[in-house]
C-alpha cells in the first residue's frame, strides 16, 4: 500500500489541499516536486514509450494532478500531435507548468486547468484520448468514484493510465556502518502508517482494496496492461541524486521527528549533516533504486 508512494505523497498531499494551508512554501515544494520528477525522467520516458504503443495518436491528453508539470511536458514531447492539459488544484504549481512548457517550446499545445479532482474535469471542452493520473488518485477519498469520473471523460477507445503502486525507493545499503541496520525499512513502516492516516482523514474517505485493474473494470473500462518501470541510479551517484536523497530524508526526519527511535533520529541527523563523513552528501555508497507501476485500461463503450 502506502510505501509504494514513497517520498512524493507529502508534497502531493499538501498541494492537493493547498486551499487549506495558507502557509505552504509553494516555491520550496514545487522545487522538490520538480527535482524528483526530473530525476525520475528516465523512468517516465520508458513508461510513456510503453504507453505510446497502446494509444498511438491521442489528440487530447490530460495530466490529472499534474503538479509543476514535468510529466505534462514529457507527455507533450512523447505525443507530438497532442494537446496537453495539466490539471491541478494548486495554481502556483500550474503557473510553473505553463512556464516549463513555454521554455520547452510546447506552449502552443499546452494548457492548464485549476480545480479539485475529479469534479474539475467537467470543465474540459472535449472528451479525452489519454488521461494520465500519476499518484494523484490516492489523494481522493473515494477512489472508485474518482476512476469512474476519469472514465466518464474518455472518448470511446480512449485510455486511462494510472501510476499507482510499485516499490518504495531505496537510497542506502541495509547496513550503513552507523546506527541500527535496516533504517529505510523502518522509515517505510512509518510512511505506511502516515499514508493510512492521510487516507482515513480525507473528507469522503472510502476504504477500498487497491486492486487498480478491478476498479478500472468496475468503471466499465477494459484493462489493457500493467507494467512496472525501474529507476536505477547506482552508486557512486550524481550530485543531483544526492541532493534529492538529502531532501527526501530531511522531509522524513521532519515529519517523523516524534515517531523515530532516538537511535534512528541520531542516524538521520548524521546522514543529513554535510560536515559528517558518513552523510549522504559525502559517502560513496548512496544510490537511487525505485519502481513505479502503471495500469492502463480502455473505454470500449
Amino acid at each position: 500500500m502506502a510505501h509504494h508512494h514513497n517520498q512524493d505523497h507529502h508534497h502531493n498531499q499538501d498541494h492537493h489541499h493547498g486551499h487549506q494551508h495558507t502557509d505552504i512554501d509553494w516555491s520550496r515544494m514545487a522545487e522538490h516536486l520538480e527535482t524528483q520528477a526530473e530525476l525520475f525522467t528516465p523512468l517516465y520516458e520508458r513508461a510513456l514509450a510503453w504507453l505510446g504503443h497502446k494509444q498511438t495518436e491521442p489528440g487530447l491528453i490530460v495530466d490529472a494532478g499534474s503538479g509543476p508539470g514535468v510529466l505534462s511536458c514529457l507527455l507533450a514531447e512523447a505525443f507530438p500531435g497532442a494537446r496537453v492539459v495539466a490539471v491541478d488544484a494548486a495554481e502556483p504549481l500550474l503557473e510553473r507548468a505553463a512556464a516549463r512548457a513555454a521554455r520547452l517550446g510546447l506552449a502552443d499545445r499546452f494548457g492548464t486547468l485549476t480545480g479539485e479532482l475529479p469534479g474539475i474535469l467537467d470543465d474540459l471542452d472535449y472528451p479525452v484520448d489519454l488521461l494520465w493520473a500519476s499518484r494523484s488518485l490516492h489523494h481522493l477519498g473515494d477512489q472508485r468514484a474518482g476512476i469512474a469520473a476519469f472514465a466518464a471523460r474518455l472518448v470511446r477507445g480512449g485510455t486511462l493510465a494510472l501510476m499507482e503502486g510499485g516499490l518504495p525507493a531505496r537510497f542506502l545499503p541495509r547496513d550503513i556502518g552507523i546506527g541500527r541496520p535496516g533504517l529505510q525499512a523502518r522509515l517505510d513502516a512509518l510512511e505506511e502508517e502516515w499514508f493510512a492516516e492521510m487516507r482515513a482523514g480525507l473528507a469522503d474517505s472510502v476504504a477500498e482494496t487497491e486492486d487498480w485493474p478491478a476498479l478500472m473494470a468496475a468503471a466499465g473500462l477494459r484493462h489493457t496492461g500493467t507494467r512496472s518501470f525501474l529507476l536505477d541510479l547506482p552508486a557512486p551517484t550524481t550530485d543531483r541524486a544526492r541532493a534529492y536523497i538529502a531532501a527526501s530524508l530531511g522531509r522524513l526526519r521532519e515529519v517523523f521527528a516524534e515517531q523515530l527511535s532516538p537511535d534512528d533520529r541520531e542516524t538521520l541527523d548524521r546522514l543529513l549533516d554535510p560536515g559528517d563523513a558518513a552523510s549522504v552528501h559525502r559517502r560513496g555508497d548512496v544510490f537511487v533504486l525505485a519502481a513505479h507501476t502503471v495500469h492502463t485500461a480502455v473505454r470500449t463503450g
